[in-house]
């Protein structure tokens, strides 16, 4: 047998405590979702220099005269 090939073996042991510490650390992201996605929003405005919020639209106005 090749000593390089045994090198690579991961037991349950070994695979389920590094895919439980993923699992948490995808949890964790995922309940605070939106403010990281908030966060990184407003760092890419700050370094793109758009504003954080876009401006109100403005209604249009209304035509006084009636068309036929």
């Amino acid at each position: 047998m090749q000593l390089p090939v045994l090198a690579f073996y991961a037991g349950p042991d070994q695979v389920m405590g590094v895919t439980s510490g993923i699992a948490g650390a995808i949890g964790v992201l995922l309940m605070f979702w939106n403010k990281v996605v908030g966060t990184f929003h407003k760092l890419v405005n700050k370094f793109r220099g758009s504003p954080a919020e876009p401006s109100p639209a403005v209604p249009p106005k209304e035509n006084p005269t009636p068309q036929a």
